[in-house]
């Protein structure tokens, strides 16, 4: 078109009249030096457009490129997320077996209570036997007590019998005694009588009575035979009694010997028992003792583990916290970059909708151009005449409009210098949000390093299951023991008949008891040194992770006051950012309210200005809206 317009210019010396003078030639050149000029201009404005268009494909693509890569971020981030909260669920659900497995062994641990109920049915168990053999001895006791009465009381009336029949054995003998003496005197008398009366009497007289009294002597000699006889037998009684008396003395002389030495051997198996009582009661109290000692130590590792849990808790929560903390930065960094890019959005919509406006912009000027230049083709004639007073119009306007031309392209340095730091920007946004990414992955990290910590905890819990189990068995066999012991003395019981046998088990079961229970001491002093050890080297551990949660938590600290003060330094860039286009606005504001008045100055100053004032200015217009396209989206959106 503008070709066209050209080479038909180049007929304008055919059209003018022939008779005209050199001022006519020279206005002739100069006006198409102005036409060549403004060629140049438009060649350069075209390659302007063609700059424009080609940054503007360029951004676009840059846009898209971004944009994807947002996506692809946020794909990433929210299958981070789906894959963190899987792990959080699996996780949770773990924390919530292993809970309900310290609970279970909670319950299972040996409360004070049930130790003390345990206390009480052992020493139960081990008082109710011994208090029946203690009862069974003073039976025994009492027994052979009265048997000893009776034997001693028995003892006494024969005693007293012997002597009773004794005396009278000896009373009989006297009275006898003297019977045959008084007897034997009057036999003498009368042996005298005779023998003076047959000294006295005749011999035949004498010789009958001599055979009479040689008769009765015989008859008395047989009586005194007779009577010694039985005085023997009388005499072998009483020997035979004395010695049926001393051995029934020298019997229970034996037998309360015998009763002696067992009531002795039955206080002295009863002041074993007692003191076999006395060292079962020390040791009952010494394993009482170590019980409480045990239950004060269970109780202290249950506060341990009680503060330990609570601690756990606290780090759940802390870590909850974080998380939540964590998810509402992410969420802050995804609303901010969805503003960032609906702004960005925003903005290439609002290039395209200007590129859109520039273009019909340039086709509605390029249709003004072919009409005017048909117009000027036709008002040639015309504008020959007025072109000496244009001349100089026109030449003000050129060095005007170069001048603009100069300032719309300090303006286009300045909105490609903006374009620019807009675009660091936006790659500054984009480093920020990989670094937030990089943030996110290593606050994963320390959650699986916590979490792996819980797993090690939850551990050491199953630890200390393993070991209550090992209690329980100790305490089953301990419970095993006692009923071997029980019966035990059961067969003691049962074995009371002979008591030298029963007094030689109960040494045996004394000595296996005592070595029963240094053997227990032993084994109770050994785990209680290991448990000691063990204790304390949880202790340790603990303590350790105790310092390591204590670090972990200052990082994470340190890391939210870094975000913190990252937060505060992107927010005050932005606000200087918004602050400086704020200005940027107001001074092209400022800039655009001069030249409409400069325009009203020279509105009223030419009053007759031309179509070609007229598309000078909207081509000044277009110009200002294609280096400037906020302030005519802002004037767009404030109309």
């Amino acid at each position: 078109m503008v070709n066209c317009s050209l080479t038909n210019m180049d007929t304008f010396p055919t059209i003018f009249p022939p008779g005209g003078d050199s001022g006519v030639t020279n206005s002739q050149s100069e006006f198409q030096k102005m036409l060549i000029d403004e060629r140049l201009r438009c060649a350069h404005h075209k390659t302007n457009y063609q700059t424009l268009k080609a940054e503007h494909t360029r951004l676009q693509d840059e846009y898209i490129k971004s944009r994807h890569e947002l996506k692809r971020l946020l794909n990433e981030k929210q299958t981070d997320q789906e894959k963190f909260q899987l792990l959080l669920e699996e996780l949770r659900g773990e924390l919530v077996e292993k809970t309900k497995d310290l609970e279970e062994m909670k319950l299972q641990v040996l409360t004070p209570q049930k130790l003390e109920l345990l206390q009480a049915q052992i020493q139960q168990e081990l008082e109710t036997p011994m208090r029946e053999r203690f009862r069974n001895l003073d039976e025994e006791v009492e027994k052979y007590r009265t048997e000893y009465n009776k034997l001693r009381y028995e003892h006494t009336f024969l005693k007293s019998e012997f002597e009773h029949r004794k005396e009278e054995f000896a009373r009989i003998l006297e009275e006898e005694k003297i019977k045959y003496e008084s007897a034997i005197a009057n036999l003498e008398k009368d042996k005298e009588e005779l023998l003076n009366q047959l000294l006295k009497v005749d011999p035949p007289g004498e010789s009958k009575r001599t055979e009479l009294l040689a008769r009765e002597n015989v008859h008395l000699c047989q009586k005194l035979k007779g009577l010694e006889a039985e005085v023997a037998e009388l005499r072998a009684e009483k020997e035979n009694s004395g010695a049926q008396v001393e051995n029934a003395q020298r019997i229970q002389v034996r037998q309360l010997a015998e009763m002696q030495a067992t009531v002795r051997s039955l206080e002295a198996e009863k002041q074993s028992a007692k003191l076999q009582a006395e060292r079962l009661e020390k040791e009952l109290q010494s394993s009482s003792e170590q019980n409480t000692v045990l239950i004060s130590k269970l109780h202290k590792a249950e506060r341990e583990i009680n503060t330990l849990t609570s601690k756990v808790k606290e780090l759940k929560h802390s870590n909850k916290l974080e998380i939540t903390d964590i998810k509402l930065e992410a969420a802050r960094a995804k609303s901010e970059l969805e503003r960032e890019r609906n702004k960005i959005q925003s903005e290439l919509d609002g290039l395209q909708s200007d590129n859109e406006i520039l273009k019909s912009a340039v086709e509605h000027h390029k249709a003004l151009l072919v009409e005017k230049d048909r117009e000027l083709i036709r008002k040639v004639q015309a504008a020959k005449e007025e072109g000496y007073q244009k001349l100089v119009v026109l030449q003000d306007e050129k060095i005007e409009l170069e001048n603009r031309l100069a300032d719309l392209e300090k303006m286009k340095v300045e909105h490609d210098v903006w374009r620019q730091s807009e675009k660091d920007q936006c790659e500054e946004k984009l480093r920020a949000s990989q670094m937030a990414e990089e943030l996110a992955r290593r606050e994963l990290q320390s959650i699986r390093l916590k979490l792996q910590q819980q797993i090690v905890n939850i551990e050491n819990a199953e630890k200390e299951k393993n070991e209550n189990s090992d209690l329980k068995q100790q305490i089953s066999s301990l419970q095993i023991q006692v009923t071997s012991l029980a019966q035990s003395k059961n067969e003691l019981l049962n074995s009371n008949q002979m008591l030298k046998e029963m007094v030689e088990r109960l040494k045996q079961e004394c000595r296996n008891l005592r070595s029963q229970a240094e053997k227990a001491q032993l084994e109770v002093e050994r785990t209680l040194e290991e448990k000691q050890i063990q204790w304390l080297e949880e202790k340790h551990k603990l303590q350790e992770r105790i310092t390591d949660r204590e670090e972990k938590y200052n990082q994470a600290k340190e890391k939210l006051q870094r975000a913190a003060i990252a937060q505060k330094k992107r927010k005050s860039l932005h606000e200087n950012k918004l602050k400086r286009l704020q200005e940027k606005v107001e001074v092209l504001e400022a800039k655009r309210e001069e030249l409409e008045t400069e325009n009203q100055v020279l509105n009223r100053n030419s009053a007759g200005i031309t179509s070609r004032q007229q598309g000078t200015a909207q081509v000044c217009q277009i110009k200002w809206n294609v280096h400037y396209p906020e302030v005519f989206r802002i004037k767009k959106s404030r109309y």
